[in-house]
């Protein structure tokens, strides 16, 4: 069998990576079983939505008489506040009757693209207008600048609208923020939440078999089964 001092040597370095990782391990219990109690539908904020239905237009422009002021490489056509825009080149946007160059949504524009998206029984509480987003925030690696209507609701809903391009993007509530937060928790991506290959993670998962290991070790050691069975 193993020697007093090497299984002393074992049994404490069990206990102390037990207690070094054991908040991470209970962060990734509590992020799982949230993971997996949880609607991922209701947590994107469907329950917000409404069913959208395709809308479709008369006399638009032709694309010959859009070419004539910028050379075309891409184009969609989108519906903003209930009219038609030609987005030309990502980057464009042009009135799909009228060819005026649209530059930025107006305040109003976006309330009504957000209540085009959203049900009726949300009522507006604020309208705001944000030109950055940090790599923490909810509306972080989306298009900027963007027009943020908040809701009067108990889980603090969110409307995210492009200031340029019209286009609805996010809807955010407090469900979707804890599953940010355990999801970040649980990749141990501290940045932008998504990378599984950080040097933290692959360092505690590590850390996380030799404690499990370690722990088998130990009940191999100190069973008296096992003494028994090796002095016959």
């Amino acid at each position: 069998m193993v020697k007093r001092k090497t299984a002393i040597i074992i049994r404490k370095s069990h206990r102390y990576l037990g207690v070094f990782l054991g908040i991470q391990f209970l962060m990734w219990t509590i992020s799982g079983l949230y993971f997996s109690w949880t609607d991922i539908d209701e947590i994107h904020g469907d329950q917000f939505k409404k069913e959208m239905k395709p809308i479709s237009y008369n006399n638009l422009l032709k694309l010959d008489a859009v070419s004539k002021e910028l050379p075309i490489s891409s184009l969609e056509l989108k519906t903003i506040a209930n009219e038609p825009y030609y987005w030309v080149n990502d980057s464009v946007l042009i009135h799909a009757q009228s060819g005026n160059i649209k530059k930025k949504i107006s305040k109003e524009e976006a309330l009504k693209v957000a209540s085009a998206y959203l049900i009726g029984s949300l009522k507006v509480k604020s309208v705001d207008f944000i030109t950055e987003a940090g790599k923490h925030h909810e509306y972080r690696e989306r298009p900027l600048p963007a027009y943020v209507v908040n809701y009067d609701h108990p889980e603090n809903v969110k409307a995210y609208v492009s200031a340029v391009d019209g286009s609805f993007q996010r809807v955010r509530h407090q469900s979707w923020r804890w599953f940010d937060f355990l999801w970040m928790t649980h990749t141990m991506d501290y940045e932008g939440r998504d990378d599984f290959n950080t040097i933290v993670l692959r360092i505690f998962s590590l850390l996380g078999l030799i404690t499990v290991l370690s722990g088998f070790i130990l009940w191999y050691i100190s069973s008296p089964t096992l003494r028994k069975i090796f002095k016959r």
